[in-house]
């Protein structure tokens, strides 16, 4: 199995670990120290070693930063993360803080003083970030200190080694480009930024630029390893040359020159004086802009020259993701035939994960099923409330009749990854759960259909998603849809639909469509497809092409949980539209009996009755 379900061995009291730290901060003189949910290389999933928040703090969400003073412990985290932050810090020791409405330069802003000295990892925050907190810091009258070493890693002592998982080479076929052609593209984005070194740091564009992938950091299949661009010659690439067998060393060589990760700050700092360097303020770690000017270099400070590349898919790419997603449908529609076919009292949230994650591996046929793309959000009742959900051995519950249950999930094949929730009626929904669930449909639907000009972005957008909801005085705190990888990162920028989703939306790009609604104590709600944004067309009777959306998941939507009363009849349409491509789709790729499954629940609902055969 990819994932498991064991509960932290020993959870974080917070008074030991906070009590050395604060040691540690007497003896820097420093009165707070910020621990934010990132590493040297602003990954989303960690590797082991760099789970510093984790840590200190017990939250294991993928987004949140911590606040330490001698007094107090604070945790920031968003909308997402509020029930798990509370469930996982120590109450006793810590508290919970919004990281969107009060973030950590707003709270030391209202909050710190001329007496403070603020402690951070120059590392672990981007040029932008420590503008921010030098801006705070000079309204409170505070000071930012940068500090010489990681003070979770100066505690940290049993702290694991780096990960060395194997490098190999992404088949051209996956990948549609070859790493040279990739490269020469690259060198046009250092011309019109008059640049003459370009430093990635996101593991993401490096192992796209090079046609790489590994298993450094769990379920992303990434290697981590940093690039310096060159605009007059061939790119360096610094990579743990343990991790390279004899062929994809000798791959690597032929398109670049390959230096130890030890090597990477020297090196910068021989070619950076009278340079000019581009480094992605928003990604960056800041400590790159210290040692480039230090060296006499000039920053230039410019967008990530890979990610719009990497996020705007190729033709292969695309079909490969369309791929993905009809072998995953047929698994979702195995492990959906099988969950309604199972008596309530003999699942809980762990077999029920289980159960998929077998079903998939063993479904994936010649493309075999690498990894999931996450760890699977399994929650029934009141902890499918709970936006991101992980459940391990101690929050294990049983499916119950009556309930909700939720399940977020995805796979990693080589030629695409794959992100799907479906939300199921466990026996007979309330009335509550059919009204909020047919709310969010229609959210979803609404996005499915949009058609937009170009110049659109994804927060012009995610209102659509929302109106159902607000007009029932509901919504949800995350985003609707975020970017994703070909065979890559489960959640890949710049694209995004939210309310702060300034990327204009380009043909190419793949993203979710992921509205939903929770109730705490009781239910949460979301829908899932992935979806390409198309090129624009020309439509009857318009005078401006538009663009939209192509939907590629692959499995019913649980009728017995739709209204059809709050459906309009464009939205009934595209239903049962979607229902029976899913159905001429999957069908030849199911057993006889996952078949006669499918056939039922994607049978055509009509508004005149009351609800239509799940």
């Amino acid at each position: 199995m990819f994932q498991n379900f064991d509960a932290p061995s020993a959870p974080v009291t917070g008074d030991s670990r906070l009590r050395d730290l604060r040691n540690w901060m007497q003896a820097q003189q420093v009165s707070m120290v910020l621990v934010p949910h990132n590493d040297e290389q602003f990954n989303e999933y960690l590797p082991v070693n760099k789970e510093r928040l984790a840590w200190i703090s017990g939250f294991t969400g993928s987004a949140g930063s911590a606040l330490i003073t001698l007094q107090d412990a604070i945790l920031f985290v968003d909308g997402r993360y509020t029930l798990q932050a509370a469930e996982q810090a120590d109450g006793n020791h810590w508290r919970v803080e919004s990281l969107i409405d009060n973030p950590p330069h707003k709270w030391l802003q209202s909050n710190a003083s001329s007496e403070d000295g603020i402690g951070i990892d120059p590392w672990l925050h981007s040029a932008s970030q420590v503008k921010q907190l030098n801006g705070a810091a000079e309204a409170s009258g505070a000071v930012v200190r940068h500090l010489p070493e990681n003070p979770i890693d100066a505690i940290w002592h049993d702290q694991p080694p780096t990960p060395l998982e194997p490098t190999r080479i992404h088949d051209f076929s996956f990948a549609g480009r070859t790493t040279a052609d990739k490269l020469e593209e690259m060198q046009t984005k250092l011309e019109a930024n008059k640049a003459d070194l370009c430093v990635l740091t996101d593991p993401s564009s490096i192992c796209w630029l090079f046609n790489i992938r590994g298993n450094d950091v769990v379920h992303t299949p990434i290697t981590l390893a940093h690039a310096i661009l060159r605009n007059d010659n061939e790119p360096l690439l610094f990579i743990d040359q343990r991790k390279l067998d004899i062929e994809t060393k000798a791959f690597l060589t032929q398109v670049a020159d390959l230096h130890p990760p030890s090597d990477l700050e020297s090196v910068l700092e021989d070619l950076s004086p009278r340079s000019r360097v581009m480094l992605d303020s928003g990604i960056c770690p800041f400590g790159f802009n210290q040692l480039v000017e230090k060296a006499k270099g000039t920053v230039v400070d410019a967008k990530d020259p890979v990610s719009l590349a990497r996020a705007t898919k190729n033709d292969v790419e695309l079909d490969g993701a369309r791929n993905a997603h009809r072998r995953d449908g047929a698994a979702m529609v195995t492990f959906l035939a099988w969950l309604n076919e199972q008596r309530a009292e003999t699942m809980n949230e762990i077999s029920v994960a289980q159960k998929l994650e077998q079903i998939r591996f063993d479904m994936a046929g010649n493309m075999p099923m690498r990894d999931v793309s996450f760890d699977t959000i399994s929650g029934s009742g009141p902890n499918g409330a709970i936006v991101h959900y992980r459940v391990n051995q101690d929050t294990n519950r049983q499916l119950q009749n009556g309930e909700l249950y939720l399940c977020d999930s995805g796979a990693q094949y080589d030629d695409g990854t794959t992100d799907i929730t479906r939300t199921m009626a466990i026996g007979t929904p309330g009335e509550d759960e059919r009204r909020a669930y047919t709310l969010v449909l229609k959210g979803h639907i609404a996005i499915a259909l949009a058609r937009f000009p170009a110049g659109t972005r994804g927060m012009d957008i995610d209102i659509l998603a929302r109106m159902a909801l607000w007009q029932h005085g509901m919504d949800y705190a995350h985003g609707t849809g975020h970017g994703i990888g070909s065979y890559l990162a489960v959640h890949e920028g710049p694209q995004n639909i939210s309310k702060r989703g300034t990327q204009e939306l380009l043909p190419g790009m793949i993203l979710s469509n992921e509205p939903g609604y929770y109730r705490t104590g009781r239910f949460g709600i979301r829908i899932e497809n992935l979806i390409i944004v198309r090129e624009a067309l020309e439509i009857d009777g318009g005078d401006r092409p538009m663009m939209g959306f192509e939907t590629i998941t692959m499995a019913p939507l649980d009728q017995r949980l739709i209204d059809p009363v709050l459906m309009s009849d464009d939205e009934l349409h595209w239903l049962n539209a979607y229902h029976g491509w899913v159905r001429r789709e999957l069908e030849p790729l199911v057993d006889d009996a996952t078949a006669d499954w499918l056939q039922a629940a994607t049978e055509p609902m009509i508004r005149d009755l009351p609800s239509a055969s799940a």
